[in-house]
Formats: structure tokens, C-alpha cells, sequence
């Protein structure tokens, strides 16, 4: 008779065998910024048989989160993005070791974060500053593999998500705002890196513009593309784990 870990992974160790199963477990992956990409992204990862997950947010959920963002409710509204992501995430799977670091990613507090004690560093990050210090320290850093998630507001068709290496993504303002950043201060990624993106070009926002902390505008987002751009994040790491079996 199978054991309660044995059935949970039971349907995906049929398509992928053992051996990555075993690998998957083993793998150590974090994730910045769990909004309306990085939740759906973590959830996947974990469903699929990741078992040693950091999630890292600062921001509480707030009730314009609950179009998009997977742990948003009613009854949500007010905690902490991560504190509700994990507690979800441990209802899952019991047996996972999930950390929950409300944090903002920065260039000051990089060197708490250890990348080096991870295998794969998911990157959901919204501001432009973060996003850039986070891409040149993750690839800075050999034993990482890095996946960024590039615009997935102001998009509706969740059939024009793909993936790309970052400098071969077209006719996405934050890849292009990104290189010309990097351009800018003269420091460049240490290595090539893939990116989920769409080829969508983005919309215009049809309501009134809101502006969110320090009078950061704020676009309008689907949740149709965002999870996509979750799932499909989550994607690469099974894969590329599958691959390498």
C-alpha cells in the first residue's frame, strides 16, 4: 500500500519516473515576489513535487490583489502575502519545507538571501531597481539557474506567452527598460538567462490610472495571463530538472 508522500506524487512520477521525483525533492528553488506570477508559480512547483521552497514579498493582500493573485480572498485581505502562501502551500503538502521571508529584495539586503544554497531562483519581481540588482546577482552566482518573469500587465491573451533568452525578447517594455538600465550603469548579467514573456504587445489602460506606493503607476492585469506566466516559470524548473535525469 502506498504512502500518503508515495500518492501525492503518484500521477506525476507516472509521466516523469522516479528519479526525477527524487530530484525534485531534493531541489532547492526561491521565488521573489509572490503576486499575480510568483503565487501561481509557487503553487505549481509544490504541487508538482517540490519540497524545499522559499517565498519571499513584502506586501500585505489587498483587496484589488483578488483578481489575480492565488491566495487573495475576502478573508485574506490585510495578511501578509507569504504568511497566507504558506500556510495554503503546507495544506498541500504536509511534508514540505516552505519559508516565508517578508522581504523586499534590494542591492542592501542581497547577502541575506544566500542564493548560493539554491538550485533555481525565480524571479517575479514588479520594480525595475530590485528586478535588475536580483538578475545581476542570480547570474552572478555559477551554481544558479535563473527564470524571470518579464511584463504580464496590460495583456489579455494568455495563447501569446512564451519564452526566450533575455536579450532576444521583443516588444516588452521591461526587458527593453532592463537593458537600457543595464546599458546605463555599464553592468551587464553575468551569463544568459530565459524569460517567460508575451508577444503581445501591451494595451492601454482604458480606466483611470492608479497610483500605487511612492506614486508607482499601476497597470491593469488579467489573471488569465498572469497565472500562465506562473505556470509556465514553475514549467521550467520541472523540466529543465526532467531533463537532466
Amino acid at each position: 500500500m502506498m504512502s500518503d508522500a508515495e500518492m501525492f506524487t503518484s500521477r506525476t512520477a507516472l509521466l516523469l519516473g522516479e528519479e526525477a521525483i527524487h530530484r525534485l525533492a531534493e531541489t532547492k528553488v526561491i521565488v521573489f515576489g509572490v503576486g499575480g506570477v510568483g503565487s501561481w508559480c509557487a503553487e505549481c512547483l509544490v504541487r508538482s513535487g517540490i519540497r524545499q521552497l522559499t517565498i519571499v514579498d513584502y506586501d500585505l493582500i489587498c483587496m484589488s490583489n483578488c483578481n489575480r493573485q492565488l491566495m487573495a480572498t475576502r478573508k485574506t485581505i490585510g495578511m501578509a502575502k507569504v504568511d497566507v502562501l504558506k500556510q495554503r502551500l503546507q495544506d498541500i503538502s504536509s511534508d514540505a519545507d516552505i519559508r516565508a521571508m517578508r522581504m523586499a529584495y534590494s542591492a542592501e539586503n542581497a547577502h541575506e538571501f544566500h542564493l548560493e544554497h539554491y538550485d533555481y531562483v525565480i524571479d517575479a519581481i514588479d520594480s525595475l531597481k530590485d528586478k535588475a540588482n536580483l538578475i545581476l546577482h542570480a547570474t552572478s552566482v555559477p551554481s544558479v539557474t535563473l527564470y524571470s518573469s518579464m511584463g504580464a500587465a496590460l495583456r489579455t491573451d494568455p495563447f501569446r506567452v512564451s519564452k526566450t533568452e533575455f536579450y532576444n525578447v521583443i516588444g516588452d517594455p521591461l526587458a527593453r527598460a532592463l537593458r537600457q538600465r543595464f546599458k546605463h550603469n555599464k553592468t551587464y548579467p553575468a551569463r544568459k538567462f530565459q524569460c517567460v514573456y508575451s508577444k503581445e504587445l501591451p494595451m492601454e489602460n482604458k480606466g483611470n490610472i492608479l497610483a500605487g506606493e511612492e506614486g508607482k503607476r499601476i497597470n491593469g492585469s488579467l489573471n488569465q495571463v498572469t497565472a500562465v506566466f506562473g505556470f509556465s516559470l514553475a514549467g521550467m524548473v520541472i523540466n529543465d530538472i526532467r531533463l537532466k535525469c
